[in-house]
């Protein structure tokens, strides 16, 4: 019986170890040759914000598509916001002025003066009422005046305070007579507002 082979011998499978193939054993394509990878599951997309990529075989350019920018937002034309800003400052330039005008404007001023007795004639233990009416420019402030009797007497300064938009004012002034006698009596208000004007009434009082 002839010896078994060496290469057929149980041990030599346990010596055996693979063989690295040289780098001229390894086949590549001609220069008119093409590989061809083999077809292969889509390949999942990566994700970028707003837009998807995909690539792998098959893939059109239509597949390339990409969210349609948004044009930035345009301002408005100048003239535009002047215009709708115009409005807001004219009335505002208006209302200053108007303010302006009721604090800044002409002060109060007395265009006129006239009083009157009532009655012109006083019997016994009788009160006369002299009556002035003042006549102003309408602008509010305080008007300082005083009474002047003939007697020698003489109130002290008053006080009327006027509104805005009130042109006339009535001041008062009571004289009471009692006892017998006969006389002619007098009295005046004397503005001393701005410009000072006088005007003054007379009565008579005849008690037996």
């Amino acid at each position: 019986m002839t010896a078994p082979d060496d290469d057929h011998r149980p041990d030599a499978d346990a010596e055996y170890s693979a063989t690295v193939l040289a780098s001229h054993w390894i086949q590549r394509p001609g220069a008119d040759e093409t590989l061809v990878e083999p077809e292969t599951g889509p390949t999942l997309p990566d994700r970028v914000e707003g837009t998807v990529l995909r690539f792998g075989p098959g893939v059109t350019a239509a597949a390339h598509r990409t969210l349609p920018a948004v044009p930035p937002p345009t301002a408005a034309p100048r003239s535009r916001r002047l215009r709708r800003h115009a409005l807001p400052v004219l009335v505002l330039v208006c209302v200053l002025a108007f303010l302006a005008w009721q604090r800044l404007g002409p002060p109060l001023k007395v265009s006129a003066v006239t009083v009157t007795a009532r009655p012109t004639s006083l019997g016994c233990d009788a009160t006369a009422d002299l009556v002035a009416v003042v006549t102003t420019n309408g602008r509010p402030g305080t008007l300082s005046y005083r009474w002047v009797r003939s007697d020698g007497t003489a109130s002290g300064v008053l006080k009327d305070v006027l509104a805005r938009g009130r042109t006339q004012t009535r001041l008062h002034l009571r004289w009471t007579f009692q006892g017998p006698g006969h006389r002619t009596a007098r009295a005046e208000l004397r503005i001393l507002s701005g410009t000072p004007r006088t005007a003054g009434a007379a009565f008579t009082y005849d008690c037996p």
